[in-house]
C-alpha cells in the first residue's frame, strides 16, 4: 500500500473515532500527524510541525479574546440594538445586511477571513438575541464572503486571474466574478428557506418590548462573564438545529450603575468602557483593510488594551477564548500540512488529471478541490488545481473560462466547513451555543455543499462549454 493512501486512510479513521467516541478530533489529528508523519514519511518534527496554522491559531485566539470582551461589557448588546433600530426592526433583514456587509467587504479587497472575523461574531450575537438559527447566521456570513470573493480588485480575483494568465489560459474577470456571486447568492436564498428565514418574515418587525428588555427594566445576561449567572442559557431556547429558531435571546447585562431607563426600553448607554470597545473594533476594520495587518494580532493587542484599562470586564474573558476549537482545527490542519508534506494532495490531483475523459476529469478536480479545500487553504488549492487542468483544457474541448469558475467556486464555497479558517472563525464566535451540536451541523452541512455544489458547478459551468 502506497503512503499516500495510507495517510488518506488514517484520516478517515481520524473521522469515524471521533464521531463515535466523542474524543476531540484535533487531539486525534496530532497523534495520526505524529505517528504518519513519523512512520510513514519520515518526517522529523519540524516537517510536521511546519503544516501547525500558527497564523489561524491567533486569528481564532485573538478574535475571540476581543469579542469576549465586548460581550462581557454589554458592547454587542447595544451593536445588536443599534443594526435592528437601522433596519426598522426587521429581524428577517439582518442575515442579509450580515451577507451583503461581508460580500462588500471582500469585494472591496478584505481577505475572506478577514472580512468573516469582524462580521461573524457580532452576526451571531444577533442570532443569539433573536432566535435565529445560528446555522444560517453563520453561513450566510461565510457565503457573503465568498459572493464578494472574486470581484476584479479582491485578493481571491486577483490571485486567481493571475494564475489564468500565468498559464497563458483565456479568462474573464467579470465572469469569474459574476459565477461566485451568483452561486453564493443562490445558495443563501435556499438557506434562508430553509433554515427559518419565512418565520422570521412572519414576525414582522421587532418592538421595542420585544428586544429584550422593558422600558425601565434591566436583567443580567448569562454565559458572557462576571455578569453570568441569571438569564435564559444556551440549553433553554427552540434549540440550534438547521430548522430550529436557534437559542432563546439572551438578556441584557447590566454594569454598574448602568441607567436601564430609555425611551426604546434598549437599557444600554454607551459609558468609556463601550466607547473604548467600539473604538478597538474599528480600529481592528482599520487595521486589517486599510493598512493589511494581521487580524489576530491586532485583535490580541487591541484585547490586551482593553483589558489592562479595564480588568473588572475582561476577567474570565480568556476563559471564554474557544480553546476547544483552536485544538480542532490546529490538529486538522497540522494533518492536513502532513498530507501535503509528504505529497498526497498533488498525487491524488495527478492520477486525477491524467484521466484520458475530459469531462470526468473537469467533475474529479472540482471534486478533489472542494474536499482538499475544506481542509486547507482555497487559493492554494486552486494554485495547485488550475495548472493541473492545462493539459486538457489545451485539447480546447473544455472551455478554459468555465473551468476555471467552476474550480473557484467548488473550492471556495466549502468555506462552511469548520475546518476551514471561515467556518472555525463562524464556530469561534458563536456565544451562547451547544459548540458541539454546532459543529457537527456544520460539518453536515459542510458536507453536503461538498457533494452537491461541485456537481452543480460543473453541470452548469463547464459541460455547456464542452466540445
Amino acid at each position: 500500500m502506497s503512503p499516500e493512501l495510507i495517510s488518506i486512510l488514517v484520516l478517515v479513521v481520524v473521522f469515524v473515532i471521533a464521531t463515535t467516541r466523542s474524543v476531540n478530533m484535533g487531539a486525534l489529528a496530532f497523534a495520526a500527524a505524529f505517528g504518519v508523519g513519523t512512520l510513514v514519511a519520515d518526517l522529523d518534527a519540524d516537517g510536521i510541525f511546519a503544516g501547525f496554522p500558527g497564523d489561524l491559531f491567533v486569528v481564532l485566539v485573538g478574535v475571540t479574546y476581543l469579542f469576549a470582551i465586548a460581550r462581557a461589557n454589554g458592547t454587542t448588546d447595544w451593536l445588536v440594538h443599534a443594526a435592528v433600530r437601522l433596519v426598522r426592526g426587521r429581524v428577517a433583514l439582518i442575515p442579509w445586511v450580515m451577507f451583503a456587509l461581508t460580500g462588500a467587504l471582500t469585494a472591496i479587497g478584505a481577505v475572506s477571513p478577514a472580512a468573516v472575523a469582524i462580521v461573524a461574531p457580532i452576526a451571531l450575537s444577533f442570532a443569539t438575541r433573536y432566535s435565529i438559527s445560528p446555522l444560517l447566521m453563520g453561513t450566510m456570513v461565510v457565503h457573503g464572503a465568498q459572493a464578494g470573493g472574486f470581484s476584479p480588485i479582491s485578493i481571491y480575483g486577483s490571485i486567481v486571474n493571475g494564475i489564468v494568465e500565468r498559464e497563458k489560459l483565456p479568462g474573464s474577470e467579470v465572469g469569474l466574478f459574476l459565477a461566485s456571486l451568483v452561486a453564493n447568492l443562490l445558495i443563501a436564498a435556499v438557506l434562508f428557506a430553509v433554515l427559518g428565514g419565512r418565520k422570521l418574515w412572519a414576525r414582522g418587525a421587532v418592538a421595542p418590548e420585544e428586544d429584550g428588555t422593558t422600558p425601565g427594566e434591566g436583567t443580567e445576561r448569562a454565559g458572557t462573564g462576571p455578569a453570568a449567572g441569571t438569564g435564559t442559557g444556551a440549553g433553554t431556547g427552540t434549540g440550534t438545529g438547521p430548522a430550529g429558531g436557534g437559542t432563546a435571546p439572551a438578556a441584557v447585562a447590566v454594569r454598574p450603575g448602568q441607567d436601564t431607563g430609555g425611551t426604546e426600553g434598549t437599557g444600554l448607554r454607551l459609558d468609556p468602557a463601550r466607547i473604548a470597545t467600539l473604538t478597538a473594533l474599528v480600529a481592528l476594520v482599520v487595521a486589517v483593510l486599510g493598512f493589511d495587518l494581521d487580524a489576530g494580532l491586532t485583535a490580541v493587542t487591541l484585547a490586551v488594551v482593553l483589558s489592562t484599562a479595564w480588568p473588572d470586564d475582561s476577567r474570565r474573558a480568556v476563559g471564554e477564548i474557544a480553546w476547544s476549537t483552536v485544538l480542532l482545527i490546529c490538529g486538522v490542519l497540522t494533518y492536513v500540512g502532513v498530507l501535503e508534506e509528504m505529497g498526497t494532495i498533488t498525487w491524488a490531483g495527478e492520477g486525477v488529471g491524467g484521466i484520458g475523459v475530459p469531462l470526468l476529469a473537469a467533475v474529479l478536480l472540482c471534486y478533489i478541490g472542494a474536499i482538499v479545500s475544506a481542509f486547507a487553504s482555497s487559493v492554494g488549492i486552486m494554485g495547485a488545481l488550475i495548472p493541473l487542468a492545462v493539459p486538457f483544457l489545451a485539447q480546447g474541448e473544455i472551455g478554459a473560462v468555465g473551468m476555471v469558475a467552476a474550480l473557484a467556486v467548488s473550492a471556495t464555497v466549502v468555506d462552511v466547513s469548520p475546518f476551514s479558517t471561515n467556518g472555525a472563525l463562524v464556530l469561534a464566535a458563536a456565544p451562547d451555543v451547544d459548540r458541539d451540536r454546532f459543529f457537527r451541523q456544520l460539518m453536515v452541512y459542510g458536507g453536503i455543499v461538498v457533494a452537491a455544489v461541485p456537481a452543480l458547478a460543473w453541470l452548469v459551468l463547464v459541460v455547456p462549454g464542452f466540445g
